[in-house]
């Protein structure tokens, strides 16, 4: 039997985080973490106002995120966190080091259009433009997958399974 991974699914906002990563841990049979969940009140005033987060905000939110995850550490899990530095992942990978990505991919005009048509999340459509300016794709040192957000969220989560299934195990 593998041992499950840790997972964190990122992305810019839009991508399907929150709707991916409980399907994506249904799927796996671990936990599921929402990453939003972790920020500060603070971080969500100042997204709520449509001002983008800076590295010193950040860092206590992906700490908080990379402590979860190493907790899950042999017992897998999933978490979503838009993560989009490499400097972010590396933070979570400092916590928790076998911690692996899906990064949910896709082109902005439809991710814009998820966006326009989502309800009471706090990022408004208007700061897509600094995530996407902000992002750094997974590198190939880093160990993780890149996923199509294209069609419908079962679609995503099996294409997601598969290409985790071409992963090492996990650690122990």
């Amino acid at each position: 039997m593998r041992t499950p991974h840790v997972v964190a699914v990122m992305g810019v906002s839009g991508t399907g985080k929150t709707t991916i990563g409980p399907l994506l841990a249904a799927r796996l049979d671990v936990p599921y973490a929402e990453g939003d969940d972790f920020h500060p009140q603070a971080n969500i005033d100042k997204m709520s106002a449509g001002i983008p987060l800076d590295d010193a905000d950040r860092w206590p939110w992906l700490d908080a995120i990379g402590a979860w995850a190493h907790g899950r550490r042999g017992l897998g899990g999933v978490v979503s966190c838009s993560a989009l530095k490499r400097s972010y992942r590396d933070r979570l990978r400092a916590e928790a080091p076998g911690i692996v990505f899906v990064h949910l991919t896709g082109d902005r005009t439809l991710i814009e259009g998820r966006m326009t048509h989502r309800r009471g999340h706090f990022m408004p459509a208007a700061l897509l433009d600094s995530q996407f300016a902000t992002l750094q794709p997974l590198q190939p040192d880093e160990a993780g997958v890149a996923v199509d957000v294209s069609g419908g969220p079962e679609e995503i989560t099996e294409r997601a399974v598969k290409a985790l299934d071409t992963l090492p195990d996990a650690p122990q």
